[in-house]
């Protein structure tokens, strides 16, 4: 795995060991940011963050303030890794994504670009409990990842849709 483009492109990214993180594939995000165009400035918040791989593509491509959200103690380890092997400053939140949103909501924090790539097994769950949209900025936008057999659902228009093999991309506008 590693960064696509941009001031870190080429850079090798660690993945979490076990197989409870599913790091976002090369090709996907590839294919992805292309999709996106530029995302100089924006602000960014990355969901069960995992490695960081989406959060930080978007960094080496120009986003500005990046926040990651994870839970898990070995993707933290590997998010973490890769922020320092990359002397990438960011803002790192360990706990329960619901948690963190709620409270972003609360405190009247938007964001650019919304990455929500949860747990393929809780997906359809966590699509009907995370108030993502209340995060994101005016012209924002949200892309999930989900498996294609088992959709994240979210409640904002759809603007774009592909599947990659099993992967299942979306760009919901706000």
């Amino acid at each position: 795995m590693r960064v696509i483009a941009g001031e870190h492109g080429g850079r090798r990214l660690i993945a979490p060991k076990g197989e409870t993180t599913r790091p976002t594939a090369d090709r996907v995000r590839e294919a992805l940011f292309s999709v996106l165009g530029d995302v100089s400035g924006l602000t960014v918040l990355d969901v069960f963050a995992g490695s960081g791989a989406l959060g930080i593509e978007a960094v080496s491509r120009g986003a500005g303030r990046t926040v990651f959200v994870e839970r898990a103690a070995p993707a933290l380890a590997a998010l973490k890794a890769n922020l320092e092997a990359l002397a990438i400053d960011a803002e790192i939140h360990r706990g329960d994504a619901r948690t963190f949103l709620r409270n972003a909501s609360r405190a009247g924090h938007t964001y650019d670009l919304v990455f929500l790539d949860p747990p393929y097994r809780d997906a359809e769950r966590l699509g009907r409990e995370l108030d993502v949209g209340s995060v994101i900025a005016e012209g924002g936008r949200l892309v999930t990842e989900s498996d294609r057999r088992s959709p994240l659902a979210i409640d904002l228009p759809v603007s774009f849709e592909r599947r990659y093999g099993d992967t299942l991309i979306r760009i919901h506008g706000h």
